[in-house]
């Protein structure tokens, strides 16, 4: 049975292109805007005010590095656009979406009057998100000016807060949460996306300044080493908040390990789990094999070693995880409704038992990332080999 006919028989609804792409477009513009600020905020700032790096080693990724964060505002503010009118196509009945397009519609959705039972209508959320939306993109495309990119640090530490509040704004409830279900559904949902986004946006914002690699000097290794080691510590703790908030939100739509290929919605998470792991071992990849090298070649002072891995090898095992979060991204859209739903299942309803389960689960983890810091730091310590 093909994905078509498994959809039929079991009541999955695809969503439409116009939905799928507006999704998807939005995740992928928050992902550039959350990750590289946060990226520059904790990586790419205190590395480069480092005094033992070459100036124009400095300048050249500044550059890099302003060019980009303007971009990554330029198309959070279309997405963003085209994600507002999806909502207001979604809150139309029978709507076109092309309809929803027009700023008649849109300013009409926003000043909707708030339901009853509500404290404050769904529409004046979403005006506040997308206000902050609009500043966030502002501050970033601002660095497209050549003389406001002396302000760099300026305009993208505030544009990280603002960044972060286009999600977190968006997830205010419009009326009070009935029970600890719905409290905890809302706040693993955002550290689902924020630390997504941070993970695969920050990936795509290194992998990007590689390639100014032919600007850099031959002393640039230790700093892109300095980068590498800081950002493996941002991405692990991604990986922990992406797989705890996961596993909770694979419990609430998922009722059994066979609906994940039982049903279509099972399927297509099954598949974002897989391309998930792919990520996560790659950066594995990088944990185990390329920091311990990247080390042992900083302890010997091997300038031209140092420069082959953090330039050349570094880079092709990252450009791997950004396009299995480019394709996370794109299977998103698709994960409409639930298994659970479609298989006929009841409800999660968290107990306690399933807090302890939870627990243990998240205590096990914590464990195992420890233990990934410190298997890769006694690799680091191990003697340098002949070669690279």
């Amino acid at each position: 049975m093909n994905l078509a006919d498994l959809a039929a028989s079991i009541g999955y609804s695809t969503p439409p292109a116009w939905r799928i792409l507006t999704k998807a477009g939005y995740f992928a513009g928050l992902s550039g805007a959350v990750g590289a600020t946060v990226a520059y905020a904790a990586v790419i700032h205190p590395a480069l005010r480092l005094p033992e790096n070459e100036r124009g080693d400095v300048e050249a990724l500044r550059r890099r590095t302003a060019t980009y964060l303007a971009w990554t505002g330029a198309v959070l503010l279309v997405a963003g656009y085209f994600q507002l009118a999806a909502r207001v196509a979604q809150a139309g009945t029978g709507m076109p979406f092309a309809d929803a397009l027009t700023p008649e519609r849109i300013w009409a959705f926003l000043r909707a009057p708030a339901e009853k039972g509500t404290w404050v209508a769904q529409g004046t959320v979403y005006l506040v998100q997308n206000t902050v939306l609009v500043l966030a993109s502002a501050m970033l495309v601002a660095l497209l000016v050549p003389r406001v990119r002396r302000h760099l640090n300026t305009l993208a530490l505030t544009a990280l807060p603002l960044a972060l509040a286009v999600s977190l704004v968006a997830a205010i409830p419009t009326a009070t949460p009935k029970g600890v279900d719905q409290v905890l559904d809302r706040a693993f949902t955002q550290i689902h996306i924020v630390s997504g986004t941070v993970w695969i946006g920050g990936l795509a914002l290194l992998a990007t300044l590689t390639g100014t690699r032919g600007r850099l000097s031959e002393n640039a290794g230790a700093l892109w080493a300095d980068l590498w080691r800081r950002f493996s510590f941002v991405a692990l703790v991604c990986v922990g908040a992406v797989l705890t908030s996961g596993l909770w939100m694979t419990w609430q739509q998922v009722g059994g390990i066979g609906q994940l290929w039982t049903t279509t919605y099972g399927l297509l998470l099954l598949i974002k789990i897989v391309l998930v792991l792919g990520m996560v071992a790659a950066g594995g990849v990088n944990q185990f094999w390329l920091m311990p090298r990247i080390a042992q070649a900083r302890r010997s002072d091997s300038t031209a070693s140092l420069l082959r891995l953090t330039l050349r090898h570094f880079p092709r095992v990252v450009w791997a995880e950004v396009a299995l979060g480019a394709a996370v991204l794109a299977v998103v859209p698709f994960l409409s409704g639930s298994a659970r739903a479609e298989a006929g299942s009841r409800p999660a309803v968290a107990n306690g038992s399933i807090f302890a389960a939870g627990a243990a689960l998240v205590l096990t983890l914590a464990a195992s990332l420890c233990i990934t810091v410190r298997a890769s730091d006694a690799l680091a310590r191990r003697k340098a080999p002949s070669t690279p």
